[in-house]
């Protein structure tokens, strides 16, 4: 009996080839069947053809027809043999990938593969772990660069990958140990993610010296008084971090560069509070891997990441849109949930001009418009996936892209990119590793949101924000939250209609999730209203409908207190250490008392050593306690 062709569902086999051909293949006549001793299938079709499946998986099927790759006949010879009556299969036992032996793996990908497989194991990697279960029988393991499937209990050959077939099947290898090591730390836990392998060596250093080099003279100097000049040391440090696979810290230097420009062209994106956050960045993730305690190298560095991996034959579905203005550019930024590695994809455009995002809503992509993009379900076989999850349809094969409508079916997307229950939501966005020191992975936070019912909207004038809260099946409350930008002008009027119900009933909303106050936040990017979906900030700015002006909300004395410190030692990385004037002491003293005064007394210790650093000690010593202080803002920011 070949229970493997037997375990194979619908889905599996279409995850396998493609749902287009599993459904021409279920047309087809059916063929005359037989079975060699060793298990081969034989499949006999009327029109002469005949399908061969060894033992081994699909790749080693062979047919008459002479199609490359697997056909519909032996996608054909696999439903019948299903059909066919068989004796009671025996039931089967609790099986995990982790059971998986080396020499198994070996068999599967070869001694090249396995090799390169244990070079990322040795330098550590980061794994999420599904278990099989009852609605998803199927384990899996979300890494880096792909998502591992194992279909058949026990057979290698049936294993899918979103990769490109051989171009990274030393994932295989990578997935089957991070199920041994969830087996064995966390038994039975359905889902959880674990750290492999990259043991600490005592003494080793991050590989971020030159980075926080760069830092100290932004530091120091500050944005108002850096030159041109440092453009050379900042290549020079990105292609030292390329060079070594530092993927986290190379994208960090590369925003703290885009800040510098900021402000040399005196943009409006400029932020010195984002300077700052970056400058700390770096110092946080060189901290977490030189600790005695130290934490795995790969998920803080991102070591493991590969620069770009291309996927095989993919379905995205849009979740929407968000536009920003970047100063004389327009930044395009569609979220695209892929189906088989339940994680959600960018990709991104950028055009120059000011026009906003109506106007933008007609722009090619590819051999699409940005609109059909956004609402829209892409099946592409040129999709490249980055190491932080941005996504680009490689030249060349552009004419391998479809586009079609959607209906904003979300809830039949991954379970772990669907929230029906606001309290499960608040917990995960509570058991986040710090923001510092997590993956910079992007729309890690882009969730589908299902709505209940829309309980309350307002509009606050003075920041031009409209919130709405929301309400799940349970009775839990969520703020959808929306702020006015020149790029998006229809953004509010379109998620006001929406939001008051007059373009029909709303069932879901997407968008980047977040705590504020205590409160689960979504910033959204897409809505699914009826049977489609409806993109806001590619709207008209046109409506005609009044909201319920906001009372005065300001932050309450501790979060002010945060923030107005955060704003204080932000002023260090624009103006510089050594460009202070004589006044700010006196103002740190002041915000440490603040602080103290409310409770948050590491916080103000932090403070203060920063403000008595800067009289007796070293720029080192003092750049140290400013990156101290920092970090401490920005983590109590994160968690109130």
């Amino acid at each position: 009996m070949r229970t493997d062709l037997l375990g194979l569902t619908a889905d599996s086999l279409a995850a396998l080839t493609n749902r287009g051909l599993v459904k021409r293949a279920g047309k087809e006549a059916a063929p005359e069947l037989s079975t060699d001793a060793d298990g081969t299938v034989h499949g006999s079709f009327p029109d002469g053809l005949t399908a061969t499946l060894p033992p081994g998986g699909l790749d080693v099927a062979r047919c008459t027809c002479g199609a490359t790759g697997v056909c519909r006949h032996v996608v054909g010879v696999i439903l019948a043999y299903q059909r066919q009556p068989a004796e009671a299969a025996p039931e089967p036992l609790p099986w995990s990938p982790g059971q998986v032996t080396d020499d198994e793996l070996t068999a599967k990908i070869g001694a090249r593969l396995m090799a390169a497989a244990r070079r990322t194991e040795r330098t550590g990697f980061t794994a999420r772990v599904r278990r099989a279960t009852s609605t998803d029988p199927v384990p899996q393991v979300e890494l880096a660069t792909a998502t591992v499937r194992f279909l058949v209990p026990g057979d290698l050959g049936f294993v899918h990958t979103d990769t490109v077939a051989g171009s990274r099947d030393d994932v295989i290898a990578l997935a089957v140990w991070a199920f041994r090591v969830a087996d064995e730390l966390h038994p039975g836990v359905p889902e959880v993610r674990v750290d492999v392998g990259g043991e600490a060596e005592a003494g080793t250093g991050s590989g971020l010296e030159r980075a926080l080099g760069l830092a100290g003279t932004v530091l120091r100097e500050g944005a108002a008084h850096l030159g041109q000049g440092l453009e050379a040391t900042i290549a020079d440090v990105q292609r030292h971090l390329d060079g070594a696979g530092l993927r986290w810290p190379l994208l960090a230097v590369g925003d703290l560069a885009e800040q510098l420009a900021s402000y040399r062209d005196r943009s409006a994106h400029y932020r010195p509070e984002l300077l700052a956050s970056h400058l700390a960045e770096l110092h946080a993730r060189h901290r977490a891997v030189t600790r005695p305690d130290s934490t795995l190298r790969s998920s803080v560095l991102g070591t493991a990441e590969a620069a770009e991996t291309p996927l095989r034959r993919a379905r995205l579905e849009s979740l929407g849109c968000r536009i920003r203005g970047l100063g004389d550019q327009r930044i395009a930024e569609v979220y695209l949930a892929h189906s088989d590695s339940a994680m959600v994809l960018v990709l991104r455009r950028r055009w120059d001009g000011d026009e906003d995002g109506e106007a933008l809503a007609g722009r090619r992509i590819a051999t699409s418009t940005l609109a059909a993009l956004a609402t829209g379900n892409l099946v592409t076989e040129s999709a490249v996936r980055s190491a932080s999850r941005t996504v680009r349809l490689a030249t060349g094969r552009i004419s391998k892209t479809t586009v079609s409508p959607s209906r904003g079916d979300w809830g039949e997307l991954s379970p772990s990119l669907v929230v029906t229950d606001f309290a499960v939501l608040s917990r995960e966005l509570d058991a986040l590793t710090l923001r510092p020191i997590r993956p910079r992975v992007e729309a890690e936070l882009v969730r589908v949101v299902a709505v209940a019912r829309v309980e309350t909207i307002t509009y606050a004038p003075g920041d031009q924000r409209l919130d709405a809260v929301i309400v799940d099946q349970a009775g839990n409350t969520a703020t959808v939250r929306a702020t006015h930008t020149g790029a998006a002008l229809g953004r509010l009027y379109s998620l006001a209609a929406v939001l008051a119900g007059e373009e029909g009933e709303l069932r879901f909303v997407s968008g980047v999730v977040g705590r504020t106050a205590g409160g689960v936040v979504i910033e959204p990017v897409g809505l699914a209203v009826g049977g489609r979906v409806v993109v806001p900030d590619l709207q008209p700015a046109v409506g005609s409908g009044r909201l319920l002006v906001a009372e005065d909300d300001r932050h309450g004395p501790l979060t002010a207190a945060l923030i107005d410190t955060r704003g204080l030692l932000a002023e260090v990385a624009h103006h510089g250490l050594s460009h202070l004037l004589p006044t700010y002491d006196v103002r740190l003293a002041a915000a440490a008392r603040r602080l103290s005064v409310l409770g948050l007394h590491r916080i103000a210790q932090a403070v203060t050593a920063f403000a008595a650093r800067r009289s007796h000690d070293s720029d080192e010593a003092v750049e140290e306690a400013w990156i101290d202080a920092y970090l401490r803002l920005e983590v109590a920011l994160d968690l109130n």
